[in-house]
């Protein structure tokens, strides 16, 4: 299973992000202090568009855009949707009114591609699977049809049901309603978890180079420094070894004093780099603390998979439930044709009989 974080954004742009006050349902409550940025991404192996954005070390929105979602623009530079998946509404906040527009057209774009890739994907389904019903978790909360009532002689007859069969099939539907869901929020789980990840390291990664780059300007100058120093003093020493000969007095005192301004200049410069230095570490314990992090992902994508494993096999307890269904109730239709065909004999003796007791 692949991640689609891991490609490049269809769409991205800043705004401040609001989400409704689940007590009241009409109050926006701020989800993040300042503008952040808010992506439009593609999931190639699920088939579906999500809108993502990180603020700080949480994905503030991870929302699978459908085709029956709206994009409202509540105000000039405002805009909002509902996601019920996630049982909430979002509000984005823009800077200028040709940001929501943009925003807003684009919306329209991923949705109408959405609907296009779900029914895409709901005939490829029924073209593998033209006896199953089952295309999304959703589906699978509708409840069981009962099997057709079959009836022998007018409505005083009695009315066969496969029982048995209504109770295994609605518990297999139980079984895998709750495994796809489970898979689902475990899948969200992770990509909004991996997007942090990502983000974060990215920005590691930037400050270290920075950081690195800064230590070796720094190097270079403390060498300079030093050179400077180091031919200062020789000056200084040399002035002295030649006592009246040399320079005045003053241009004593003003070399002297440039030796200890570069002297406290450089002792500045060797506390940054260990500054720098100790930063360093600590970049190196959070890229052990991704990599252990990607290890987690890792487990959990193949626990996912396991979970998709489970559920094709109950898919496919469920395909032979049907079919059982079915062939009990083509059974059951040949016996009544047969018991309709003995009674109506029955009734023929019976009239014969009655005949020749009359004659």
């Amino acid at each position: 299973m692949g991640w689609f974080c891991r490609g490049q954004p269809i769409f991205s742009t800043r705004a401040h992000v609001f989400q409704i006050d689940p007590a009241t349902k009409r109050n926006w409550i701020p989800a993040s202090k300042h503008a952040v940025t808010v992506s439009f991404f593609y999931d190639a192996n699920r088939n579906v568009y999500r809108i993502i954005s990180v603020g700080g070390t949480k994905a503030i929105i991870n929302s699978t855009i459908s085709h029956n979602m709206t994009f409202t623009k509540t105000s000039q530079k405002f805009g909002q949707w509902a996601d019920s998946r996630a049982n909430t509404v979002y509000g984005l906040g823009f800077a200028t009114e040709q940001q929501l527009h943009q925003f807003s057209e684009r919306f329209k774009e991923v949705k109408e591609a959405a609907r296009l890739a779900r029914e895409k994907s709901q005939e490829k389904m029924e073209m593998n699977n033209p006896g199953l019903s089952i295309a999304a978790p959703q589906d699978l909360s509708d409840e069981l049809q009962s099997p057709p009532v079959m009836c022998v002689n007018g409505p005083e007859d009695k009315l066969f049901r496969s029982q048995s069969a209504d109770i295994t099939l609605s518990s297999e539907k139980e079984r895998i309603k709750k495994m796809l869901s489970e898979g689902s929020i475990c899948e969200m789980n992770l990509e909004a978890e991996l997007f942090t990840l990502q983000d974060s390291n990215a920005k590691l990664v930037a400050a270290l180079h920075e950081a690195n780059a800064n230590v070796e300007q720094w190097k270079k100058q403390l060498t300079a420094y030093q050179d400077e120093t180091e031919r200062l003093r020789e000056q200084v020493a040399d002035l002295e070894a030649h006592g009246g000969h040399g320079p005045s007095d003053m241009l004593k005192d003003e070399l002297t004093q440039s030796l200890e301004e570069l002297e406290a200049l450089l002792k500045a410069k060797d506390e940054e780099i260990h500054i720098l230095q100790s930063k360093k570490s600590d970049f190196h314990e959070m890229e052990q603390e991704r990599e252990e992090a990607i290890h987690r992902i890792q487990e959990l994508e193949i626990r996912n998979v396991d979970l998709e494993r489970r559920v094709q096999g109950a898919e496919q307890s469920l395909a032979n439930a049907l079919e059982d269904r079915d062939r009990i109730e083509n059974e059951m239709q040949r016996v009544i044709e047969i018991l309709d065909i003995k009674i109506f004999d029955l009734n023929d003796l019976r009239q014969s009989l009655v005949k020749l007791i009359d004659k």
